[in-house]
């Protein structure tokens, strides 16, 4: 699985980097470091959306933010991983 975080403008206002430390931390606690590539990217045109977007595996996902990410990482990282 590869994740890439939005750091544009718009995107680091809204928080890009806590996203971002917060999928690290936890792809650590859940003990997928190995099967999940993270990076970020530039603009992914989506700036009218709330929250941070990113793509998942090449998919655009928008809308995370600090309060929606725990259900982001259930549902569209973990799940499909741990099953």
């Amino acid at each position: 699985m590869k994740i890439n975080v939005c750091f544009g403008s718009s995107c680091h206002i809204k928080g890009a980097g806590s996203v971002y430390e917060m999928l690290l931390q936890a792809l650590k606690e859940n003990h997928l470091e190995e099967k999940v590539q993270v990076g970020g990217t530039l603009c992914l045109g989506h700036c009218k959306e709330p929250g941070v977007n990113l793509t998942l595996d090449g998919e655009v996902v928008t809308g995370v933010t600090k309060d929606t990410f725990q259900e982001f990482f259930d549902t569209r990282v973990k799940k499909p991983l741990l099953g």
